[in-house]
């Protein structure tokens, strides 16, 4: 069985820069800056880490403070429903993604895997942008966000632990494919020894995603039964 992780900003959609614009908002409602977010890069990372980071490159004196860290992160899930919800607003699903999901339905449905989500987003906001592309959070049976971790390396094992409750056997190793769109999402699934396979539908191509040790990569989704069998190998 397979322990199948996807992340999902640059790997399953894109909101066309509704988080980074909620996420600038809520810094400069709550703590008066948003530092200089224009030149800063959040793929890769988890919401708490971005705004942490941002406050520290502002030099703001309460950028490791828990607590404002927090209300930062409540005020940029109202923000981030309000933009998701304008009518200008269109997030868009990336190729194949829609045909790969009920590909695997199969596989889950046979014990061959379990199919989850790994992603810097906060668990709001995860369910904000996968109903925004018309995607059911509760088609993933596991996660691990943002919001259980600001430290993205710390989520594949909080989302193995969460899969073993649920198939009541242990994922490690091989066992784990890590889908995403990063050198990041590469990175973090080191550590339990996961298998990553990666995108370029974010913004790092092929060549990099390579360099950064990914065991596959992919131009898109597009190909369902190529990526199948590299996510279940």
């Amino acid at each position: 069985m397979r322990l199948l992780l996807f992340d999902i900003d640059g790997t399953l959609l894109w909101t066309d820069g509704a988080g980074r614009r909620a996420i600038h908002r809520a810094l400069v409602d709550e703590m008066g800056t948003a530092g200089p977010i224009d030149g800063y890069r959040f793929d890769g990372k988890t919401d708490p880490q971005i705004v942490r980071e941002l406050l520290t490159l502002a030099g703001h004196v309460e950028a490791e403070a828990a607590h404002r860290i927090d209300a930062v992160c409540r005020r940029y899930l109202d923000l981030l429903a309000v933009e998701l919800a304008k009518d200008t607003h269109a997030t868009r699903v990336f190729p194949g993604v829609v045909e790969l999901l009920r590909a695997l339905e199969p596989h889950e449905a046979g014990g061959r895997a379990i199919v989850g989500l790994l992603t810097g987003n906060l668990v709001g906001g995860a369910e904000l942008k996968l109903r925004s592309a018309g995607i059911d959070p509760a088609r993933f049976a596991v996660g691990a966000y943002g919001s259980d971790s600001g430290t993205r390396a710390d989520l594949p094992a909080i989302a193995a632990e969460r899969a073993e409750r649920r198939a009541g056997r242990r994922f490690a190793g091989d066992d784990i494919v890590i889908i995403g769109d990063t050198p990041d999402d590469v990175a973090c699934g080191k550590p339990v020894g996961a298998r990553a396979v990666a995108v370029a539908t974010g913004y790092y191509d092929v060549a990099a995603l390579r360099a950064a040790g990914a065991a596959h990569v992919f131009e898109h989704l597009g190909d369902t039964a190529r990526v199948l069998q590299a996510l279940l190998a």
